[in-house]
């Protein structure tokens, strides 16, 4: 078959498989997973294991002694002279604590799957499986090995995840990641900011606000005119931004506080503008004499920088067409573990996932019809690298 009817064949085999993808979410999504506990998240991680157990290619658990376990799995291409390796990367874990099923249920209704998890990110691992099997079922000889690597701790921040999928990144030729897409028209994301978070501790002098005014160092006013200042390096035009979420200090009306603490949260677009801003934090000096300024933190993820997507982009772009589709590309502000690999310099292409809308809310949801399209998408992708 060539690669050129091979869109159109793939995408004719998964659509009578829409009913087996649903059931398929049905069992992951009512399988809670949240990422803080273990023993629910292992139970979700069985769930998917039986599923890819069912396929002839080869599942391993890595057992995690906090988190989740991790599954990677294998399948090895037949073709002799194939080399080289694709990773296709996810998570499992979901935000919602247990319990949650019982007010959000799993439900299908106008076109749409309704439910925890299931567009960020589980309807992602259910286009995977089904864009395996209509590969095997095409009997393709596909060019690199494919290692589909789901993780449990993703929302989180991926600490006990991220040593296992870096290595796995950089013995791959390119990451697929199955975050969900944007927008209704299932936008792919070919650029996410870095992401990170700072505290800013000021430390001053107590004193009695009526008797010993002039005795106080107050911590209050200094941060406040710190944070005057920082908030003028945001550069929305360069997707820059510096944002004080939380802001705490002081202990009663008639004490000029000693103490006083401000979150930030960070984003940049690009490596260099992420260094600049945690330079700027950590050389800020006290505006007050006899203030003291503690500040830690910085970014716990890389931007991932569009020309790590750009080449993907534009395969994965004619591939859609070749199944008269017209697909996008966007770039957003939130972070995914393809932020790592691409800081590797591994080409990543993030978003692959499901289309729809809601994530993290009792809204979440997926667009039914929209699953075969993605699977056989990716499907496409993997075969054609």
């Amino acid at each position: 078959m060539s690669d050129k009817k091979l869109p159109e064949e793939l995408l004719r085999l998964l659509k009578p498989r829409l009913p087996q993808m649903l059931a398929t979410l049905r069992r992951l999504v009512t399988t809670e997973s949240p990422s803080l506990e273990k023993a629910a998240a292992d139970r979700c991680c069985g769930v998917v294991a039986t599923e890819w157990n069912k396929h002839g290619v080869r599942v391993e658990r890595i057992r995690q002694r906090h988190r989740g376990d991790l599954l990677r799995i294998t399948h090895a291409p037949g073709n002799s002279r194939a080399s080289g390796q694709l990773l296709v990367l996810g998570h499992y874990d979901t935000v919602y604590s247990t319990g949650t099923l019982a007010r959000m249920p799993f439900r299908v209704q106008g076109g749409k799957a309704f439910g925890p998890g299931t567009f960020d990110m589980k309807a992602g691992i259910v286009q995977a499986l089904f864009a395996l099997q209509a590969l095997q079922q095409t009997e393709m000889q596909l060019r690199k090995r494919l290692v589909f690597l789901w993780t449990s701790d993703e929302e989180i921040g991926s600490e006990a995840s991220r040593k296992f999928f870096e290595p796995e990144a950089r013995r791959s030729d390119a990451v697929f990641v199955l975050e969900p897409s944007f927008g209704p028209q299932g936008l792919l994301k070919t650029a996410r900011k870095g992401v990170g978070e700072a505290e800013l501790i000021v430390h001053g002098r107590a004193s009695h606000a009526g008797l010993a005014p002039q005795e106080g160092i107050n911590a209050i006013h200094e941060l406040a005119r710190q944070l005057t200042r920082i908030e003028k390096w945001s550069d929305l035009r360069r997707g820059v931004s510096v944002n004080a979420d939380i802001i705490e200090g002081g202990t009663r009306t008639n004490v000029i506080p000693e103490r006083a603490r401000a979150i930030l949260d960070l984003r940049a677009l690009r490596v260099s503008d992420m260094r600049s801003l945690e330079d700027r934090l950590h050389d800020l000096r006290p505006l007050q004499a006899g203030a003291r300024l503690e500040i830690t933190g910085g970014f716990n993820r890389p931007p991932l920088e569009s020309r790590m997507s750009a080449a993907l982009f534009e395969r994965a772009r004619l591939l859609a067409s070749e199944m008269n589709l017209t697909l996008g590309e966007c770039t957003v502000g939130g972070g995914s573990d393809g932020n790592f690999t691409a800081a590797l310099g591994i080409p990543t292409l993030d978003g692959l996932g499901a289309v729809g809308d809601g994530a993290h809310s009792t809204r979440e949801h997926v667009i039914i019809n929209t699953m075969p399209v993605r699977a056989a998408l990716l499907a496409a992708l993997l075969a054609t690298n």
